[in-house]
């Protein structure tokens, strides 16, 4: 009787699981739809809010300096070898904010250790060459005034094109490094800020962009004293400063000033905290500081590029807010 009644109690029990895990369709049919006690659920990926303001200002870089490039290139008055490397500066924005887009994408989607590796190396690329475009066009204006009755002479096409190879092969050297072992994926505890980059090779890269920096702050230094003496030996001639000429020195000055601040405003920051941090530090500050220097890609466009009265020419006439039969008069480097 135990037995007979523990049997009847299973085949009840198992009338019921499996009345519970497939339904019969009405008028009997024998097709059986099964139903689980649980849906799967896709699993919902937190993304980071800083990481989507990054991602929005990379494509904000990558528009600005596209019409930038796209200026330079298709206007045939801007071909002078100052032009030749706000171009490339414009692309190495360019290409920095495609690869924040890029950055963005692998860390959400295709999140290995490799991709992972070419998406720093790209990055350090595209900003190494910002900052040595940055240099190159500093010493361009340095030698205009300090060469300023040679200089069109000197200034030839193939020493821009040297000039623009060293830059490229220089940052894509520094960009390759990550994959050839300047990396902490053997051991995270090594990483940096700027992770995949280990702390001692970041350090490295830190150190290396405030010697760039101290030279382009020299460079300015004896450009202002270039301009100052230019305008005492105006005075001397004329026995007076006229105002015009005082007024010019100024703005000139003024402008450098702008100009150079920003630069030490957007990047010392970062520079520095990569010296002093490591991955244990609170992620929020590695974004407070890496932000601004990201956004100097985004002011580069507005120093170096739209405030030549050239290039504002070219951009009226590509908006088609003026007639195209003007004429575009070439300018010195000192202008742009």
């Amino acid at each position: 009787m135990l037995c007979d009644d523990s049997l009847s109690a299973a085949a009840m029990s198992y009338q019921n699981t499996s009345s519970s895990a497939w339904d019969v369709q009405e008028g009997g049919n024998s097709t059986l739809t099964p139903t689980f006690p649980f849906e799967l659920e896709p699993v919902a990926v937190s993304v980071n809010p800083w990481d989507i303001v990054l991602c929005v200002t990379g494509t904000l870089m990558s528009c600005e300096n596209a019409i930038v490039l796209a200026l330079i290139i298709y206007t045939p008055t801007l071909k002078a070898p100052m032009f030749v490397l706000i171009g490339s500066l414009a692309f190495a924005d360019l290409l920095a904010g495609l690869g924040l887009i890029v950055n963005f994408t692998i860390t959400y989607i295709f999140d290995t250790g490799f991709v992972t590796l070419l998406s720093a190396g790209l990055l350090i690329t595209a900003f190494s060459a910002s900052v040595l475009n940055i240099l190159a066009i500093t010493v361009d204006r340095y030698l205009s005034l300090y060469n300023a009755l040679t200089y069109h002479t000197e200034r030839t096409v193939i020493f821009t094109i040297v000039t623009l190879v060293l830059i490229w092969v220089t940052s894509i050297t520094l960009g390759a490094l990550p994959v050839m072992g300047w990396n902490c994926l053997e051991d995270e505890s090594t990483c940096s800020i700027c992770a995949p980059i280990d702390k001692n090779h970041a350090a490295a890269l830190a150190v290396t962009f405030l010697f760039v920096f101290a030279l382009i702050l020299q460079l300015y230094l004896q450009i202002c004293k270039i301009a100052f003496r230019h305008a005492q030996q105006i005075a001397v001639q004329q026995q007076f400063m006229n105002a015009s000429h005082s007024t010019s020195t100024t703005k000139g000055v003024s402008t450098l000033s702008t100009i150079l601040g920003t630069f030490a405003l957007c990047w010392i920051p970062f520079a520095l905290y990569s010296l002093v941090a490591d991955i244990g530090y609170p992620r929020v500050y590695t974004y407070v500081t890496a932000l601004p220097a990201i956004c100097h890609s985004m002011i580069n466009p507005i120093i170096y590029a739209f405030r030549n009265p050239d290039v504002q020419k070219s951009m009226r006439l590509a908006c088609c807010c003026v007639s195209s039969n003007f004429s575009l008069r070439p300018r010195t480097p000192s202008d742009v």
